[in-house]
């Protein structure tokens, strides 16, 4: 009776040991096509008190954080092309990542410092040649206004939902029905939110609702990690201010709004300002 209880218990061991396993590499299944970015690398510029990573632009981002921590609000302005894009950096010293969404050719980064009420001291300022090895690598990577990690419940949920499939039209086409059937708009976030808030990804899949820049992130995040390039549009929906989505799926772009999905707008024009 001693040997047939060990054998059993042995079994019961190895059913746990491969549940783990099978647990751990579904948990981690987006490891071969999610990009996260890496900070410090080997290719540094620094001026005055803007510090930028620049060893991955081939990848699609730069990574900036300030020398030095301050409590004034910092600003980093980024310019291609004659067009501008402003961003509030944080001004602990810590990194963050930010997409080079223009594609390949020159970037002019600035920094600058909120000394006195509405006005600003430049505090840095570099030019990278950025190189990209994808003309769509920027949109397959976390960043400023989608920002998630490997252990966000939201990458866990996409490999959930498209463990079992293998084409990009399945997966985007998966990621699209749970938008759709999971989530509700947040009418009391919308009427509440203050000017400049960033979308947020987690906390809008935790309670499954969101406002419109949430819930296209949240997408956004689902898609990336699986490897199909997806982009933030920011702009306007007829007459109201706007966040959509635009992915690549086998080569075509194509529009996916989730906010109209899920019956909270009904909109005929769509004008972009500005995409991530």
């Amino acid at each position: 009776m001693k040997s047939v209880s060990n054998h059993r218990l042995w079994r019961v061991f190895l059913l746990v040991g491969l549940m783990w396993i099978a647990a751990a590499v579904s948990a981690h299944a987006s490891s071969d096509t999610a990009v996260w970015p890496e900070h410090p690398g080997t290719d540094m510029q620094v001026d005055g008190n803007l510090i930028i990573d620049c060893s991955h632009m081939d990848e699609g981002y730069f990574m900036a954080c300030v020398s030095s921590a301050s409590s004034n609000r910092m600003k980093l302005r980024v310019t291609i092309n004659g067009g501008q894009l402003m961003y509030d950096l944080n001004n602990t010293g810590e990194y963050e990542a930010f997409p080079l969404q223009f594609g390949s050719g020159s970037y002019k980064v600035e920094l600058f410092e909120n000394v006195k009420s509405n006005k600003y001291s430049a505090e840095g300022g570099v030019t990278l040649s950025a190189q990209l090895s994808d003309p769509n690598a920027a949109f397959l990577v976390p960043n400023q206004y989608v920002s998630y990690s490997v252990d966000s419940q939201t990458v866990a949920k996409s490999d959930e939902i498209t463990a079992s499939l293998s084409s990009p039209k399945e997966i985007y086409d998966a990621v699209c029905s749970f938008m759709t059937s999971e989530f509700s708009y947040d009418f009391v976030r919308a009427s509440t939110i203050s000017s400049g808030a960033l979308p947020e990804v987690d906390p809008c899949y935790d309670k499954r609702s969101g406002i419109c820049q949430d819930l296209s992130a949240v997408m956004i995040c689902m898609l990336r990690v699986q490897g199909i390039p997806s982009k933030l549009m920011i702009g306007y929906a007829d007459q109201y201010y706007h966040a959509w989505t635009v992915s690549v799926v086998n080569g075509e772009e194509i529009f996916f709004d989730p906010t109209a999905a899920i019956g909270a707008l009904n909109a005929k024009k769509y004008q972009i300002e500005r995409f991530y």
